[in-house]
């Protein structure tokens, strides 16, 4: 397959290739390598949470390594600095302010130490975390976001726009945050069960989701309109992800036959797949990561040790094997570096770190292009999205697009951002969005929801509390001014 893709690369009319076409003629990753971390380079002694959602439950960025951990009673994760491998201590500080599972953590693109949570407690949480990392328990966010009616799955940040949060929970709704104000600004409604996966194109104008209905959409994410959908009775979607600006997306999913499989669909036609391509039989959830600066895929097994990473070319056949990164010891999810944290006087292209529950154990593994030379390799390192907003929510949320902000891995390797999170403050409590109140009784269904229901309300009365104890004494305030002016010799 290799060498069909080879030939057909050398054959087409250089009139019909895309701008970034011509590096197909001598693949540059046909002899990229997965290199494990030596032990010491590892993170060893952390209690990954025994959780069976189907998401990462880790996240990464170039100072911190966030992972969920098993807890009793609410939700919990560790963040750990980078330069802080090997043992982490048992009682090592956790952010843990959840009163129910963490089931998804990300962090924010431009600001580093800003971390956002949700939860099995109806809630999405913004925390901040302080420079070199935790030295004691976290339990206060800076922002805490209720909207969700059922526990909340899935957060995705917007990828060109500082500040605005994608939430996706159980009671089938994706709310679009805007945390400069700190309160839902949309709600798509669109799906009829759980949401799977949710993606972003390039500049954030498409969202596209798997849900459990077995179908896949194209939403546009402001209107909540649904552009483009397929009902996949062949391939039984779980995980999508843009093929960054190429128009196309890739799923993975289940065959009629139970078999692993992968799909190639045009963004703008959902009614055929481009290709469908059998992986294996294995059972474990495929996750489809894509490198749009290499135009690589990789695709690792839930449940197995194996990574495998193909090309991704314009034309026919589209997808060619490259190789297969093979480990004994299975995954229970990836977190993956952003491009400005890897090492590239090693060549480095991509960087997981790889979650193996059993041994309690975070083990990064670098994908590296063998390369002689000890110079900066342009040619791998093309211009790559920064960690500069391109726009404020105000403009995103006016409907304007804007590609990311580039950056240059050369000189703008290791530049820090320069936004600071700012908490928005809050009055009011009831939650409208498309003139629905988010926050009106809904009649728990389980008595797992029942307690969080619960809990809420605690934390509402406390709240309220507070506030009446606040007026009282404003009151009293008020009060003695008043008796003050009225007691004081008038003005002739």
């Amino acid at each position: 397959m290799r060498d069909l893709h080879k030939s057909s690369v050398l054959g087409s009319k250089h009139g019909s290739l895309m701008s970034w076409r011509p590096q197909y003629r001598s693949s540059k990753f046909r002899n990229v390598y997965g290199k494990v971390a030596s032990r010491e380079h590892c993170f060893d002694g952390i209690p990954i949470t025994k959780n069976v959602h189907d998401n990462h439950f880790c996240a990464v960025n170039a100072r911190f390594l966030a992972i969920v951990t098993e807890s009793a009673g609410g939700g919990s994760f560790l963040v750990i600095p980078l330069e802080q491998t090997g043992r982490i201590e048992p009682n090592y500080p956790k952010v843990c302010g959840h009163q129910g599972n963490v089931l998804d953590i990300k962090w924010n693109p431009f600001i580093e130490n800003i971390i956002a949570s949700c939860s099995e407690d109806t809630s999405v949480r913004i925390w901040e975390i302080p420079e070199g990392g935790l030295k004691r328990n976290m339990t206060e966010a800076v922002l805490e976001l209720y909207g969700h009616s059922r526990r909340v799955g899935l957060v995705e940040w917007h990828p060109t726009t500082n500040n605005i949060l994608f939430s996706a929970g159980y009671d089938y709704k994706v709310l679009i945050w805007n945390l400069d104000i700190g309160e839902p600004v949309k709600m798509i409604d669109c799906h009829t069960d759980v949401i799977l996966c949710m993606s972003f194109n390039t500049d954030g104008s498409l969202l596209a989701t798997t849900c459990k209905d077995k179908k896949l959409r194209v939403v546009e994410p402001r209107s909540g309109r649904v552009l483009q959908e397929a009902s996949c009775k062949n391939h039984r979607v779980n995980r999508v992800v843009f093929l960054g600006s190429t128009k196309r997306l890739l799923t993975t999913g289940v065959s009629r036959w139970n078999t692993r499989q992968i799909a190639l669909w045009d963004q703008e036609d959902l009614s055929m797949p481009l290709i469908e391509e059998e992986i294996d039989g294995l059972s474990g959830l495929l996750f489809p990561f894509y490198d749009a600066d290499t135009h690589m895929l990789y695709l690792a097994g839930k449940g197995d040790g194996n990574i495998r990473y193909y090309e991704i070319g314009s034309e026919k056949p589209y997808l060619s094997y490259l190789m297969e990164f093979r480990s004994p010891a299975p995954q229970k999810g990836l977190g993956v570096m952003p491009k400005h944290g890897l090492d590239v006087t090693a060549c480095e292209v991509f960087r997981f770190y790889k979650l193996v529950t059993l041994k309690g154990l975070i083990e990064p593994i670098s994908m590296i292009v063998p390369r002689r030379s000890e110079t900066y390799q342009e040619d791998i390192y093309p211009m790559t999205p920064g960690m500069e907003p391109a726009l404020t929510p105000d403009e995103w949320l006016s409907g304007v697009n804007r590609d990311p902000i580039l950056m240059s891995l050369k000189e703008g390797y290791k530049k820090t951002s320069k936004i600071v999170f700012k908490a928005p403050v809050r009055e009011k409590r009831s939650v409208v969005v498309n003139g629905i109140d988010l926050l009106e009784n809904v009649p728990p269904r389980t008595e797992n929801e029942l307690l969080r229901m619960f809990f809420r309300q605690q934390d509402e009365i406390r709240r309220l509390k507070d506030e009446l104890s606040q007026k009282d004494i404003r009151i009293r305030q008020l009060q003695l001014e008043l008796k003050n002016l009225r007691n004081s010799p008038k003005n002739n």
